[in-house]
């Protein structure tokens, strides 16, 4: 295959799915990683798309949000591990934030049936999830609800945070980066996930390595506000240091 039939076929990847990964376009087209990262490379020098870390996605859908049953179905067990590894720092009892997002949702279907929590959140899959548990105190947050996130949003969701405090916060992000901290597409969804970010004595940070990189239009938080950040053994020791660095531990699972 020649080099402008494989960057048009990897052109036609990135648009498809919305993300190419460098492992896999090399050992579906059997070329070296470095050949698909010269070819993504060269495919952003003409615009097309933007290097990412791992891969790359296409240019036009920098700011584009998948939905809720797309998005559940990406990195799903590193999702589950993630979600796994969270439940060690939930404790018996106590306050919690549970913000939109698929691996703040997988944890909260696996929040242990023995404890006692007060729950505050603005998704409507997490209250779906734990309306009818016993052990939890449900307080689902008014407002706009977003039909890309199925998440409430603006003044009567921020009005509310800005008067709480919550033992423990589990966030959830479009992207992350050591540089531009955490962020998002919609800056409506960002100005709440900033007031869970103030909202919340400790803050935890539940993200795929896929995110990594991937800066969207609004920030809500810098990498030093969060106490902690949960991501799965695809993030490399370079870019884990690196956060580190920045200022928050950083799980890997």
């Amino acid at each position: 295959m020649y080099g402008a039939e494989r960057r048009q076929l990897l052109m036609h990847r990135v648009r498809r799915d919305g993300r190419i990964d460098v492992a896999v376009a090399s050992e579906e087209l059997d070329v070296a990683p470095e050949t698909i990262r010269r070819d993504l490379g060269a495919l952003e020098r003409q615009g097309l798309v933007r290097r990412v870390y791992g891969g790359a996605i296409p240019l036009e859908r920098l700011d584009f949000e998948p939905g809720v049953a797309q998005r559940d179905a990406t990195c799903a067990a590193e999702k589950d591990r993630i979600a796994r590894a969270a439940l060690d720092l939930v404790p018996e009892r106590g306050t919690l934030l549970l913000d939109a997002g698929t691996t703040t949702a997988r944890l909260a279907g696996m929040l242990p049936a023995e404890g006692e929590y007060t729950v505050v959140t603005n998704s409507l899959p997490v209250a779906h999830q734990l309306a009818h548990r016993g052990n939890c105190d449900l307080h689902l947050l008014g407002g706009r609800v977003r039909g890309t996130t199925l998440a409430t949003v603006e003044s009567w969701a921020g009005d509310v945070l800005a008067r709480l405090t919550v033992d423990l916060g589990f966030l959830g992000t479009n992207g992350f980066s050591a540089e531009r901290g955490c962020t998002t597409p919609d800056s409506a969804e960002g100005a709440i996930k900033a007031a869970m970010v103030g909202a919340s004595r400790k803050r935890v940070l539940l993200a795929d390595h896929t995110k990594y990189g991937h800066d969207c239009f609004s920030r809500f938080a810098t990498v030093s506000e969060l106490d902690v950040l949960i991501t799965d053994s695809g993030l490399d020791s370079e870019a884990v240091e690196e956060l580190r660095a920045a200022g928050t531990d950083v799980v890997s699972t």
